[in-house]
């Protein structure tokens, strides 16, 4: 076993500011960089700082990672719960019900054969809990005799509606406009190999979960690419706006997209406000101070094999359902 990487005061403070912050955006992480380290923010010497803190994390199978919220087309990093086994169940700090209200809002935004990446608030608090159970039933033993655990059938409407602003609070989930919901910046980061164990179709350019995406026209075609990889794409030099899977020409933003995306390109306020509710819902929900360095993350944590009971969503049904 290699020697562990000694790590110094300052790679501990980024530690903290990840830990005791939650996710941030890449722009605010690398400011915090530069007040702790002095070091300008560049490339190589960042990448080396992050290096040394994943070489020191990966023995308490923690991880400092990267992600794309897709809703707004910015970075974020922030520190994941790597473990997935059943031990990891044990961490985090939600009930059953809440698990199982949880994986239905997954299952149905990730199912969007339209890639809007979202669920309407209403549908999500009628996500029918009793399903997570029977999918993870075998369908010869599914009968009339399956037992529905009490919590789950004695959950009420609005305890799902304290749920949802506990995620939207903890950034599993993100309130995105006309009421609808979407997966927060937490979910990007930790269901990594969640997404890629259930197949779920990924972006041409990045290689990443496709959840709200552009389709490429071409019925045909299964491309996928988030708006932020297109603006990217087509922004270089000699790029023709076309698909990156077939050719054929892609078509334009509509004027709607390209405005809410310049309106998030131009807001840089703390990443916290990308995901919370209005005051009147911030009253009622829980926080989590002082935790411990190598317990924090683990307290919320929804690991791969937490959501292990989800129904698989593969290419092939997607596609199926598209053409359905």
């Amino acid at each position: 076993m290699p020697a562990s990487t000694s790590l110094s005061s300052k790679h501990h403070t980024l530690i903290q500011a990840l830990l005791s912050r939650g996710p941030l955006k890449e722009s605010e992480f690398r400011s915090i960089f530069h007040k702790v380290t002095g070091k300008s923010p560049d490339h190589q010497v960042f990448n080396d700082y992050v290096s040394d803190i994943n070489d020191e994390l990966s023995y308490v199978q923690l991880e400092l990672r990267k992600c794309l919220n897709q809703y707004d087309g910015k970075a974020y990093y922030g520190v994941v719960n790597t473990v997935s086994d059943e031990h990891s169940k044990l961490g985090t700090k939600y009930s059953v019900p809440q698990i199982a209200l949880y994986k239905g809002i997954l299952e149905a935004i990730v199912q969007d054969t339209a890639g809007e990446g979202s669920i309407s608030n209403i549908d999500a608090l009628n996500i029918r809990l009793e399903n997570q159970v029977l999918s993870g039933v075998d369908s010869q033993s599914q009968d009339n005799s399956t037992e529905i655990p009490s919590a789950l059938k004695n959950f009420s409407m609005s305890q799902k509606d304290k749920t949802l602003e506990e995620f939207v609070h903890d950034q599993w989930l993100c309130s995105i406009s006309d009421g609808r919901i979407g997966l927060g910046v937490r979910s990007f980061l930790d269901l990594r190999s969640w997404f890629h164990d259930n197949e779920v179709p990924t972006c041409q350019v990045c290689n990443e979960a496709a959840v709200k995406a552009e389709f490429c026209q071409n019925e045909n075609c299964n491309t996928r690419v988030h708006q932020s990889c297109l603006k990217k794409l087509f922004s270089l030099a000699g790029v023709k706006r076309v698909c990156p899977g077939c050719g054929t020409q892609w078509r334009l933003v509509a004027k709607r997209e390209a405005t809410e995306e310049q309106e998030a390109d131009d807001q840089d306020g703390p990443s916290e406000n990308t995901s919370q509710p209005d005051p009147s819902a911030r009253k009622r929900l829980r926080t989590s101070k002082g935790v411990d360095r190598n317990t924090q993350e683990s307290d919320s944590t929804i690991t791969s094999s937490t959501l292990s009971g989800s129904r698989r969503l593969t290419r092939s049904s997607a596609r199926r359902a598209a053409v359905a």
